[in-house]
């Protein structure tokens, strides 16, 4: 469970095979955590940074993790969309960062019934790295038409969903031409997951929490 007291230190670890997933994933409840809490360490990994994307991943963990008490910031060239081929690779990277990152918390990765290939790599080995830990898996919306039933909400304010959007939009200027990549297409997933759950501020974002373990 995390630590009901406020002040107390929490760890995260956020995992995205692309520049810009996290944020589309887990950017709400991430700025709505680290306003809520004061001593959150994120450690923030992206697989895949070819060239200016790079940059952008750079500009938009800065700005998402501006109230973090500490950030680590990993970003690395594996192949775009050739995960599953360069799985080894991405294992022993993976491995890596379990030695190196202390243990968190909480993880968000993808979902593992996501159908970009390079998701689902990074989701089956982040369960095969951080066995014991609270992983939630995020949702990215696209065309594969793959979101599904998620158990886990978080209800946002209209403030950290605004910004989220923003900031994106903002940041990821390379992926501007992308039918995605849009206000609307975000703010639509957030306002049916607000729905779902009877968001307060009627939007939501939404994991999928596959394994919990319950102390009594």
């Amino acid at each position: 469970m995390l630590p009901r007291d406020r002040a107390a230190p929490l760890t995260v670890l956020c995992l995205g095979a692309h520049a810009d997933d996290i944020e589309i994933g887990c950017g709400g409840t991430l700025l709505q955590l680290l306003a809520a809490r004061g001593n959150v360490r994120v450690a923030w990994v992206v697989f895949s940074t070819p060239g200016e994307r790079a940059a952008e991943a750079q500009d938009s963990a800065a700005r998402f993790l501006r109230n973090a008490a500490r950030q680590d910031v990993v970003l690395l060239k594996f192949r775009d969309g050739y995960f599953p081929w360069e799985g080894a690779g991405i294992k022993e990277r993976m491995e890596a960062l379990r030695r190196e990152l202390p243990e968190p918390d909480l993880v968000f990765t993808h979902h593992r019934a996501d159908r970009h290939q390079d998701h689902r790599t990074i989701s089956d080995l982040t369960w095969n790295t951080w066995r014991d830990n609270l992983v939630l898996e995020y949702e990215i919306p696209k065309y594969d038409a793959d979101l599904g039933a998620p158990n886990c909400y978080v209800p946002l304010s209209r403030a950290a969903g605004a910004l989220k959007v923003a900031t994106i939009l903002e940041v990821f200027a390379s992926q501007r031409q992308k039918p995605w990549m849009e206000a609307e297409a975000f703010e639509a997933l957030m306002r049916l997951r607000g729905l779902e759950c009877a968001a307060p501020e009627r939007w939501a974002e939404a994991f999928h929490g596959r394994k919990f373990v319950m102390g009594l």
